[in-house]
């Protein structure tokens, strides 16, 4: 673990858990999201992003950053923040970090939120954005879907459906995905302590929020009870020390049931989804070059460059 880890995991155990274990109100933590991602993370160079136009009142943002490897290929981005935060300006830095490493385009779309908008209606989204990427002219094979967090659970919902379809995607890749919101993985109480963000006793009134009377064991709500047919190519990039690290443990078990071939990328110490954090803290570099890799062979990419 690098110094500047280290230091980043202080920071975080001193001010980001102490405000998500008393915050309540939920503008504020909407905003302080916002914060992060507009003031904080730092942004690539050669950043280009454009509003798009999903259809049917869905927005989404096209991000590149330098030239892009193959037009026709692109990775579709789900944003985390639990279902109740988060939109694709927040995660700006990160996904434009992401997209010029790999050098692909990246579409994030602006799903709706809980509680105003429980399930199904984030998952409703996420294949709506599917679909109007194929209404574009972007074949299955040439997306890939990516998600980070709840963002990752619900990347790995869409895959599901996708997959009894018989159109799935490329691939995956999904950072610390949170996968089963039954709370069941046992990572969620022997990290409480261990994990320098996420609160273990928020992750129940949270999935609620977002849930609003489904079970939690719905799999178009936690995949990790899904079906998975025919399943492309997964990377699932998680810390040992993190609350969700068996969600995505046993997310990787369930795919390899279905004979997918699973790829778990574990990091020792590092915070919930320290991606975030490229130009901070070397981890996040390394995270993101090794999804990037990923992403180009999913896609069928040469591997050379990008990873500067």
């Amino acid at each position: 673990m690098s110094l500047r880890l280290r230091g980043l995991n202080l920071a975080l155990r001193l001010f980001a858990k102490p405000r998500l274990t008393r915050l309540r109100a939920l503008d504020v933590v909407r905003r302080d999201v916002e914060r992060v991602g507009g003031g904080i993370l730092r942004r690539p160079p050669f950043l280009c992003a454009l509003q798009l136009d999903l259809g049917a009142g869905l927005a989404a943002l096209s991000v590149r950053a330098g030239q892009v490897k193959r037009p026709g290929a692109v990775g579709l981005y789900l944003h985390g923040g639990a279902y109740i935060a988060g939109s694709p300006r927040a995660y700006l830095p990160l996904l434009g970090r992401l997209a010029g490493l790999a050098r692909v385009e990246i579409v994030a779309p602006d799903y709706r939120l809980a509680p105003e908008h429980p399930f199904p209606a984030a998952l409703q989204d996420a294949e709506a954005a599917w679909n109007a990427l194929l209404a574009r002219g972007y074949a299955p094979e040439n997306i890939v879907l990516i998600g980070d967090s709840a963002g990752g659970g619900l990347a790995l919902a869409l895959l599901a459906r996708l997959c009894a379809r018989a159109t799935p995607p490329a691939g995956l890749v999904a950072f610390s995905p949170w996968t089963d919101l039954t709370g069941a993985g046992a990572s969620i109480w022997e990290n409480r302590n261990s994990d320098s963000m996420l609160v273990a006793a928020r992750l129940p009134e949270t999935a609620q929020m977002y849930l609003q009377g489904a079970a939690a064991d719905d799999p178009g709500a936690s995949p990790l009870f899904a079906r998975f047919p025919d399943c492309p190519p997964v990377l699932i990039q998680l810390s040992d020390s993190e609350i969700l690290r068996d969600d995505g443990l046993r997310m990787a078990d369930r795919l390899r049931a279905f004979g997918a071939r699973v790829t778990v990328q574990t990091w020792v110490g590092a915070p919930h989804v320290w991606h975030m954090f490229d130009g901070y803290v070397p981890e996040a570099r390394a995270a993101l070059q090794d999804a990037a890799r990923a992403m180009r062979a999913m896609l069928r990419l040469s591997s050379a460059s990008g990873d500067s």
